[in-house]
C-alpha cells in the first residue's frame, strides 16, 4: 500500500493550524508592553520630586496637616502626555509592520483615568476639610485601599487590565493583577509611615521632614515593580523574535 503525499495547504486542519499560528505571531509581534511599563516607570519616578516640593504640611502643637498638592499638579497632564506617548509608539510600530494597531481604547481609558484622578483628588479637597470621614477617628484599611485604587498608581493597574484584554496577554493580565494587589492591599500599610528598614538621617530629622520622606518608600518601590515588569517583558519580546 502506498501513501500519496498532499500538500500541507489541501488539508483543512492544518490550514486552520497554520491560520491561528499566524494570528498568534502577529498579536505577539503588535505587543509592545514592555514601552508601557518603561513609560509608566519613568512618570512614576520623576513624580517623587513634584510630590515632595509641592506638599503643603502645616505643624502646631496639636499636629500635622499635609497636603499633596503635587499629585494635582504632575499627575493629570504626566498621565495624558504618556498615554499619547505609548499610543504613538504602537501605531508606529504597527504601521511599521503593515498591521493594524488596537491601541486606542487603552489611550482612552488612560486619558479617562486622568479626568476620573482630577475630579476625585479635588472633590475630596473641597469635602473633607469641613467634613472629616468617620467623626475624624482612625481611618480603616477599606478607606486607604479605595484611596489608593482611584490614585494615579491604582488608575495605572486599571489600564493595564485594558492593555492585557486588547493584547490577549496572559502575562500582562497577571502582572496587573499582582500590581493592583500590591498597590491596593499592601502599599496602603505603608504610605505615610516609615517601612521596615526606612530610617530618617539625623539631618533630616524633624516632623514635617519625615511626612515628606514617608510617602517616598511606597512611591520608589511602584515605580520599582513597573520598571522590573517593563525589563522583563523586553527580554521576552527579544527571546521571541
Amino acid at each position: 500500500m502506498t501513501a500519496e503525499s498532499r500538500p500541507a495547504g489541501d488539508d483543512p486542519r492544518r490550514l486552520l493550524s497554520d491560520v491561528r499560528e499566524l494570528a498568534g505571531r502577529v498579536r505577539r509581534d503588535q505587543r509592545l508592553t514592555h514601552v508601557a511599563l518603561l513609560v509608566l516607570a519613568a512618570v512614576t519616578f520623576v513624580a517623587i520630586p513634584f510630590d515632595w516640593l509641592f506638599m503643603q504640611v502645616d505643624c502646631d502643637g496639636s499636629g500635622c496637616v499635609f497636603a499633596r498638592r503635587g499629585l494635582l499638579y504632575y499627575w493629570p497632564p504626566a498621565l495624558l502626555i504618556a498615554y499619547a506617548a505609548i499610543a504613538v509608539r504602537y501605531v508606529r510600530a504597527a504601521r511599521a509592520r503593515g498591521l493594524g494597531a488596537r491601541v486606542l481604547p487603552y489611550a482612552i481609558t488612560g486619558a479617562a483615568t486622568a479626568v476620573v484622578f482630577t475630579a476625585a483628588y479635588t472633590a475630596a479637597a473641597a469635602y473633607f476639610p469641613t467634613h472629616p470621614p468617620f467623626d475624624g477617628g482612625p481611618l480603616p484599611f477599606w478607606w486607604f485601599a479605595l484611596d489608593r485604587l482611584i490614585a494615579p498608581w491604582g488608575l495605572i493597574g486599571l489600564a493595564l487590565l485594558v492593555l492585557a484584554r486588547l493584547e490577549r496577554n496572559v502575562a500582562l493580565l497577571l502582572f496587573a493583577l499582582g500590581y493592583l494587589a500590591l498597590v491596593v492591599l499592601v502599599l496602603p500599610t505603608t504610605d505615610g509611615m516609615n517601612l521596615p528598614g526606612w530610617a530618617v538621617p539625623s539631618f533630616l530629622s524633624g516632623t514635617e521632614m519625615q511626612i515628606r520622606l514617608s510617602m517616598t518608600p511606597s512611591q520608589l518601590i511602584i515605580g520599582a515593580v513597573l520598571l522590573a515588569g517593563g525589563i522583563a517583558f523586553a527580554k521576552v519580546r527579544r527571546g521571541q523574535r
